[in-house]
């Protein structure tokens, strides 16, 4: 029993003490490798980040020139409802470009654009 004990013993101190050999070498390589791909990345990151900035000296002429071509389009032609002044009494014309309907629309055409709008501005809403 004693030698069984003993050599069990042996075995696990064994399984904890013994290396393979070249064991170390290929920590070490593995460690040079880890430490070129965070050298990499840490240019990468370097290489964007100036990149970056270069674009920004860049984009200040350009968000000018955007500013300027924004300012050019009127926001009256962006939207389909009718934002002219009014006449002292409204016209049939006046209250269809209001609605966003043709002139010669039907009633029920004139209703439902007329039901959408008030949906639209109605002080309930939300």
């Amino acid at each position: 029993m004693e030698g069984a004990a003993a050599s069990a013993e042996g075995l696990r101190y064994a399984e904890y003490t013994r290396a393979p050999t070249g064991a170390g070498k290929g920590q070490a390589e593995l460690d040079r490798g880890l430490a070129r791909t965070m050298i990499a990345l840490g240019l990468g990151v370097a290489t964007v980040a100036f990149a970056g900035r270069y674009a920004f000296h860049l984009w200040k002429p350009l968000e000018q020139a955007i500013t300027e071509a924004a300012k050019r389009i009127s926001t009256s032609s962006l939207s389909s409802y009718y934002k002219g002044g009014f006449e002292q009494k409204m016209s049939r014309r006046e209250a269809s470009l209001i609605l966003g309907v043709s002139p010669s629309a039907g009633k029920d055409k004139i209703r439902t654009a007329h039901r959408k709008i008030m949906i639209l501005n109605h002080p309930d809403k939300g």
